[in-house]
Formats: C-alpha cells, structure tokens, sequence
C-alpha cells in the first residue's frame, strides 16, 4: 500500500484535550471504559484528570480497597491499584465527589496488537478473510475484549487515543466484524489454551513503516532518520505557508487538466475503444502488463442486456477498486468512490441501460502501489431485483490516460502515516501506562525496499516499546512475511527474502517469537485470506513460551552450515522429524559456488541434517532456502509448521545502501 492512499484518505483526529476538561466531573483516558481487561497480577497504574487540587478515589470491587490521590496544579491524577489471577466480571469507580463507575471489567492478559494492513485487515470489510461469514457467526468469545484505535497521526506525543464503539467491546458478531483478524485468531488460541481473559489493543494502519511507529527520542540515534525526526519535532510549533489541503486541490487539478481521458471538457465514457488493449478483469494492473503504473487507467466494456430488464431495478457492482473509480453506463455517471477497499455497487437510473449493446466505463485512479478492479470474479456484474445476474468479468478495454511519473509529485500531508515517530505519538503513546502481557506485530511490507536498515530499524522498535512501557523485556511476537508475487524460474534476487531475513535476525533479541507463514501467502494478493493459520501459529508461540504449555511452535530455523566436498551439511534447532510437508522431494533450496551463481538444488533429509548439493556446483559455499519474494518451500518438522527462509552467506544485497 502507498503512503499517499492514506494521505489522501487518512482521518482528521479531532482530540479533546484533557486540560480543557478540568473543570468537569473527573474524566478518564480512553483506554477505560466499561467491558475493559485489566493485566492480572500486577500494580495497574489508573489516571485521569479532574480540577486542581481534588482528592480522587478509586474503589475496585475485586478487593474491596480504596486508592486515594490528589490531582496535581494541572488536574492530573495517577494511582495504582493491585490485581488479582485473572477473574471476574468486576467493577472499578473513580470519584472526585461524582462518581464514574466502570462495569463489566475482567482482569487478565492484554496485548497490544500493532502494524500494517495484514495487521489491520478485519475478518469482513474490505478484509473478507476466507469463510468469514461462518467466523463472525461463531464469534462469540465474551471473556476476549477488543479495543479498537482510531488512524490518528501527531507530530508531539499524546496523552489520550481516540477509539472506536465508546472503547471497550466484548468479542461477539457485532463487534469482531471489523476487528484485526490475526489479532482475534492469536487470542482465541490462546484463550481456548488457558480460558485465561484476554484484552486486545488494536492499533494498526495499512500501508504504515516501523519508523512512524518508533519514538522520536530512539529514532534519533539512527542518523537514517534522526533529521526527519528533528523536522517534525519542529514543524509542530511552526505553521506551514500553504496550507496542505490547498497543494492537494492545486495537485488534484492537475491530474484533472493531464488525464487524456478527460481533457478539452470531454470524456472517454463514450469514445470508440476498439483500438484500446485487452485486460482480463478483475486484476491488478501490474499484474497484467502495467508494472509499476501510478496514475489513471480507463477501462470499458461492452455488455448486452435483454428487454426484460429495461425500465426495472438494476444494480451495477464493480467489487473493490484500487483506489477510486468514477463510472459511467452509455456515457451517464452513474457513481463515483473514493477508498481502495470500498465494494463498488450503484444502483442505476432506469433510463440508462438498452436493449442489445450497453457501454460500461471506468476511470480508476491509482496514487500507489497494486491499482485496478481487483475483487472476486463473482463480485463484478449487473444484477436485477430478482437476482440473475449478467457477468461482467473477462475481457475489458484499457487505455492509460495519466503516468503520475508525467506530472509533479503529490504534495506531502501533514497528516501523512508514513512519517517518523507521528504513529508512536498518536497510537501507541497513550497507552504506555497501561499495564499489558506483551504485543503482537505484523509489519514489513512497507520496508521490504529497505530490509538491510530494518535489521536495525526493527529491533530498536522493541526495544523503544519495552523501554517506554517500562514492564521489562514484555513477550514480543510478530509475523514474517507471506510468499507474495509471481513465482521465479530461477533462483533470484529479492527484497522480500532480505526483510524476512532481518525478521528471522530480530529473533536474538529476548523474548520474541516469530510466526513463519512462507506456505500460506497469495501469489496475487498481499492480503493472504488465511488469518486463521496466521493468528493461530502466533498464539502457539504464546502458549508455549508465555504460557508454558506444552505445544509446538516452530518451524526449523537453520543453525550452521559445513562444507563437505561437492555438498554442503545443514543443522537446524527445532529440528526434530525433519520432513517436506507434501511427502515430495524439498523444494526451494539453492546452491552457489564462490562465484555466487545459484542454480536449483537437490536436498536430502539425513537424521536431523539435510544434505545439499547441485553437480554444476563442484566447490560450494552457500545455500539459500525459499529465497525469493514468493518461494517454492516444503520444509517442516513434527510441528507441520513451515521452515523459516535462510541463506548461509552473507554477500550483500539489493538493498543493503537503500534508505
């Protein structure tokens, strides 16, 4: 996903600063609220503000106990409250001499759940991960709470979060359908593992890189991004000349004025095609011959349409667009969208469709990354009242009629994610006082052009997080990268393999975990449906180490190499039952002499070694597993989770000097 989708599209965070509330009844930080999960046995901090100089009481019901404090000159109030073994439901009542009661309250384990859009995708939305009717039905776990995190960016560390539902929600049908997938699979695994009450802290957005999500105070000691940071930090006291909103309408215009479809007061939505190329849709463009096209695209396509519909009720639904579409039928608008992950369905005027040949066009504007109609086939069709439907998947006219590459760049919003530090002041800040079990983490993919700075970048992130939540070296598991894009002939370079390198390395800090989900990805989607798996294989991560139970949860990670002739010996830990998953011979191994030519190579499982070799490389020197951007890989253990990528050189990459 590109940064500028989500300039465009970001929400305004509208914040209602605590100190203007001080002359209220006492008031609460978002975090709190009723159906909240409280972190078992520990001191909770709870704080607040109030009017200066009052004296709070905090009564919690599963001790009967009362905390007292009094807040500061500025109205702000802290206490801490201890809590038990997981139980409940509770309440806790906060007083200034007017009571706010929360009710519902479990105390148990809270986890922050954090990263890009695998992260962020919800079981139906825009996600629809795969059957996710049945999961949203089934849905109906009360002891998992969920709290949903707004998109908000800031330039300064923030005291409160804004959030969805009025704060805390328990998981059943209503609420899940628009919550983190992998983060509802993780906890149902977990608490189906340990019936112990889990809270989830959803704060995630699409498209976003690890350094908006990193404090200022540790990005700093990057020199990569310790001026951007120094930028930022300044720009907050200073107001910008031209207000963004106004470069946006001027850009805006100019894609307007540039567009061949649209210039001289004219438009394509009726302009003879039949000269324009073939695409077959629904796609991605840069799947199907537009490789690495930002800009607008025209398609069209001719459908016939029997007498019986004309005059009725008919639906046109064009399923998602990447980004936004203005669509026309025999040259009339007929709707307009703006959202990359938003179902397109008009209803047409009944005057607008004939008997025989109809005309169907859509511009699609694209700022960056993946563009086009790519939804599911069965998704694209005309539909009538009484539900048949006339496909319209398959063949379609295209013509490009802007190259953003032809024009200026886009202005940069100030409220753009994809700036350092501003996710960590806005969603991740507020909630360093909460007390939490741990964090969950799926990101990457927004990085992958710069994979060698995330082996740095990454685990200073963990670090920062721990350092500011000041709860120890908190359990930290993440996800790595799918198997994403077309598949490779021959053993190749890749930006992706070396992300997910820098990911396999961030296994040496304390306390981390990684879910390899190399054989569950989508060649043709970076959103791979199954977060089933996903959610599941870092759960599994939890119940072992965090929870000690007896399960397992990794896949082989390669340990060392020797060199032994015209082969080369592999050791792996977690190497008990080395196996390939299908039965087949392993697949996705690569061998190299000091020349570093890759050719395909044969493995062989011998005890708890596989054997490597390839005729046409005499003098080995190294090998890499499942090295590309979508591997072919077969290499479990007893587990039946997958290997984790590897190579056992260190030569440098394609993205090593990429900042």
């Amino acid at each position: 996903m590109s940064s500028f989708k989500y300039r465009l599209f970001a929400y305004l965070a509208i914040f209602i600063c605590s100190h203007q509330l001080v002359e209220a009844k006492v008031v609460l930080p978002s975090v709190f609220s009723d159906n909240m999960v409280l972190q078992q046995k520990t001191n909770a901090s709870i704080w607040g503000w109030a009017g200066a100089g009052k004296k709070i009481t905090v009564t919690t019901s599963w001790n009967s106990k009362q905390y007292n404090t009094t807040t500061d000159a500025s109205g702000n109030w802290k206490l801490k409250v201890t809590t038990p073994s997981f139980g409940g439901p509770y309440t806790l009542t906060v007083s200034d001499g007017e009571e706010v009661k929360l009710n519902n309250i479990l105390i148990g384990d809270v986890w922050i759940c954090s990263g890009q859009s695998n992260m962020e995708m919800p079981l139906a939305g825009w996600g629809r991960i795969q059957n996710y009717e049945k999961e949203i039905a089934d849905a109906n776990y009360p002891n998992i709470r969920l709290l949903q995190a707004d998109h908000v960016t800031s330039n300064t560390p923030l005291d409160n979060a804004k959030v969805q539902n009025g704060g805390w929600q328990p998981c059943n049908p209503q609420y899940i359908a628009e919550f983190s997938s992998t983060a509802y699979f993780f906890a149902r695994e977990v608490y189906n593992k340990t019936k112990i009450p889990i809270g989830l802290i959803h704060t995630s957005w699409g498209g976003t890189i690890a350094e908006a999500w990193t404090s200022g105070q540790s990005l700093k000691k990057m020199p990569d991004f310790a001026s951007a940071v120094e930028k930022i930090e300044a720009s907050s006291k200073t107001a910008p000349a031209v207000p963004y909103e106004q470069k946006l309408q001027n850009w805006l215009k100019l894609v307007a004025d540039k567009d061949l479809g649209s210039q001289a007061g004219k438009t394509w939505a009726l302009t003879d095609a039949s000269a324009w190329q073939n695409m077959q849709l629904p796609t991605i463009w840069e799947d199907a011959g537009l490789k690495d096209l930002d800009g607008i695209v025209w398609f069209t396509k001719k459908v016939n349409v029997p007498e019986s519909w004309i005059g009725k009720d008919i639906k046109l639904n064009l399923g998602v667009i990447d980004d936004n579409d203005v669509t026309w039928v025999n040259g009339i608008k007929v709707g307009e969208t703006q959202g990359f992950n938003i179902g397109r369905k008009y209803a047409l005027p009944k005057n607008v469709l004939k008997v025989g040949e109809n005309t169907i066009t859509v511009r699609v504007f694209d700022s960056g990354g993946g563009g086009g109609l790519y939804g599911d086939a069965k998704d694209i069709n005309l539909i009538n009242a009484t539900n048949e439907k006339i496909s319209l998947a398959g063949d379609w006219k295209y013509k490009v009629g802007l190259n953003f590459k032809d024009i200026a760049p886009a202005p940069a919003s100030d409220n753009n994610p994809n700036r350092p530090t501003v996710l960590y002041n806005a969603m991740i800040h507020p909630f360093l006082q909460y007390s939490i079990k741990g964090a969950i983490w799926y990101q990457g993919e927004s990085n992958a052009d710069r994979a060698y700075q995330y082996r740095e970048l990454f685990p200073i992130m963990i670090k920062d997080w721990r350092n500011k939540f000041g709860q120890g070296d908190f359990p930290f598991y993440y996800v790595q990268l799918a198997n994403f894009m077309q598949r490779e002939s021959q053993p190749a370079e890749s930006a992706w393999a070396e992300l997910r390198e820098a990911q396999l390395k961030t296994l040496s800090l304390p306390n981390t975990g990684m879910a390899t989900i190399i054989d569950i990805g989508d060649d043709k989607d970076i959103h791979p449906k199954n977060k089933q798996e996903v959610g599941r294989r870092l759960g599994l991560i939890a119940d072992a180490n965090t929870y000690k139970q007896k399960v397992s949860f990794s896949g082989p990670l390669y340990r060392s190499q020797k060199i032994d002739g015209n082969q080369i010996k592999l050791t792996f830990d977690y190497s008990d039952g080395l196996k390939s998953a299908d039965g087949k011979e392993l697949k996705g191994f690569a061998i190299a002499g000091a020349d570093k030519k890759f050719y395909w190579a044969k493995a062989v499982i011998q005890g708890n070694e596989i054997i490597v070799s390839n005729d046409q490389v005499p003098n080995p020197v190294s090998v890499r597993y499942a090295w590309e951007n979508n591997p072919a890989n077969n290499l479990t253990n007893g587990s039946n989770l997958p290997a984790s990528p590897f190579r056992t050189d260190i030569w440098e990459g394609i993205t090593i000097n990429k900042k």
